[in-house]
């Protein structure tokens, strides 16, 4: 079976819409979905439509924990948008109650069988939604990664792409699809055959530049939201 691992798409449909594509060509069966689908940019409902009729296995993201924050506490909101941008916001005002309760109750992490391989799909860490593991993180916190003994382990949150092996256990980051922070002005993914086990880190190109421009327009101050599509930091 070829499976598309994706993830950190924050609302970032145009990335999405190339990605699903590119994974339908190659024959992709099904979607690990990494978490943070919201947060950022502002096309968060046509992200959760265009995932509808995919069989997918999906966590939650930081960026759902700041939705439920927000949801709690509508106050936290101004402090999120001052950092993040409007897109959380967003995110409140366009998707359905039955959307918003969706992700609320993504699990975190999802621990899974497929084709007789055992899978654990995660944000940051196993253990923790805010871990950052990067493709230069020591051998130590690859060890602790991998402690669970799954084949594959999947995480996103870093949005940069990684594979690294520790003992028997395959970790693999497939980079962002809506956000790249590695200077490559492409969607990110990855894709795994679960037959011949093969893994590969994949780029998509497509069209930034509605995002660019709307990310510039609503936030001028952040100039960093519309930088990091072009490969700037």
């Amino acid at each position: 079976m070829r499976v598309a691992l994706l993830g950190d798409i924050h609302g970032n449909c145009f990335a999405l819409a190339a990605v699903l594509n590119a994974a339908r060509e190659v024959g992709v069966k099904k979607l690990l979905l990494t978490g943070d689908f919201v947060g950022y940019y502002f096309w968060p409902k046509e992200v959760i439509d265009m995932l509808d009729g995919w069989d997918i296995a999906a966590v939650r993201g930081n960026h759902e924990d700041m939705l439920i924050e927000a949801l709690q506490n509508p106050a936290s909101l101004q402090k999120i948008e001052a950092a993040y941008g409007s897109g959380l916001k967003t995110a409140i005002e366009t998707l359905s109650p039955a959307q918003i309760d969706w992700l609320c109750h993504l699990p975190h992490p999802l621990s899974f069988e497929l084709e007789g391989k055992s899978l654990l799909l995660c944000h940051g860490s196993p253990w923790d939604v805010n871990q950052y593991v990067y493709p230069d993180a020591k051998t130590d916190l690859l060890d602790r990664c991998a402690e669970s003994g799954h084949d594959w382990v999947v995480m996103g949150h870093t949005h940069y792409p990684m594979i690294k092996r520790a003992g028997q256990t395959v970790l693999v980051n497939p980079g962002s699809v809506g956000q790249p922070r590695n200077r490559v002005s492409a969607a990110h993914w990855a894709l795994l055959d679960t037959g011949s086990q093969d893994l590969n880190l994949m780029t998509t190109s497509y069209d930034a530049s509605a995002v660019v421009e709307l990310a510039t327009q609503r936030h001028p101050e952040l100039p960093y939201l519309s930088n990091v599509l072009l490969g700037h930091r």
